[in-house]
């Protein structure tokens, strides 16, 4: 039997392209939502998720750091994937005919310019190759939709503009998730530790636990706070840093984090893609 990966959207969608591209081996399970390509692999009905986590242009993707600490799954890979978006739309249709363009919000916000240079108006559909579903379904050459050009295969519909991001170097990183940690293994390009962890009720608590990471030399690339149980006191932080938990500095400064801490939960230790360089 085929092993699977599990994406959020419908066949064609940018984390589709993205199974294909890390796991081109692996069977591409479509789910509607985020919670059920989680709950997917929770399941066995497959052995890991490809998750979008941020895109170099529109930022951070809503939800999902809020979803990682309770998932269960353990982040093992990262993946960093060109997005390249298109105009998509039915056969016959000109550029010139398309009045309206429907996609995610977030690719809608990585075209501004084209889509307002074209006179456009930007539509938000459910996902960018569900838009693609609909627009092929409507069979109206005014409708288009943004998606990658394996949606356009996938739905039949002719790319009428191609790359038409807003900046040249439009990249989403993706995490891969699986039910099992892997703490053996090193990566060619480094390693990265993501955890949560919330500071305890004390004067420059946050200040103190990140000198930690100053003193030891290790390299925070992302932090990132959002509130939990709807109180506005009690916060939560992610955090990227450079470095597996074996390594002296990174020991010492996980040390000094704990000691400034309530608590804090170790979401994967996995290697860097070489594209993040």
């Amino acid at each position: 039997m085929t092993a699977r990966i599990a994406f959020q959207g419908e066949p064609g969608a940018y984390s589709h392209q993205a199974c294909h591209e890390s796991y081109p081996d692996m069977e591409a399970l479509p789910c509607r939502t985020f919670e059920d390509t989680i709950e997917a692999v929770r399941k066995g009905d497959a052995e890991l998720a490809m998750l979008p986590v941020e895109n170099s242009t529109y930022g951070r993707v809503a939800d999902i750091h809020r979803l990682l600490p309770d998932s269960g799954l353990h982040i093992i890979e990262e993946a960093f994937v060109r997005v390249h978006i298109n105009l998509l739309g039915v056969k016959g249709a000109q550029l010139s005919d398309i009045k309206s363009a429907q996609s995610h919000t977030v690719l809608l916000g990585q075209c501004r310019s084209f889509l307002r240079e074209h006179d456009i108006d930007a539509v938000t559909g459910a996902d960018t190759a569900g838009s693609a579903l609909h627009v092929a379904e409507l069979n109206d050459p005014t409708q288009g939709a943004l998606a990658s050009e394996l949606a356009g295969e996938i739905y039949g519909l002719n790319v009428l503009a191609h790359h038409i991001e807003d900046h040249d170097k439009n990249t989403t990183r993706f995490l891969v998730m699986a039910r099992d940690m892997d703490l053996k293994r090193r990566g060619s390009a480094g390693m990265m530790t993501s955890f949560v962890f919330r500071v305890r009720n004390i004067p420059a608590a946050l200040y103190k636990a990140m000198g930690g990471f100053a003193t030891n030399g290790v390299n925070m690339t992302k932090l990132e706070s959002y509130m939990v149980d709807g109180s506005f006191t009690a916060t939560q932080f992610y955090a990227d840093i450079e470095g597996h938990p074996d390594d002296r500095n990174v020991q010492l400064a996980l040390e000094e984090l704990d000691y400034f801490t309530s608590q804090v939960a170790l979401l994967g230790v996995y290697p860097a893609d070489p594209k993040r360089r």
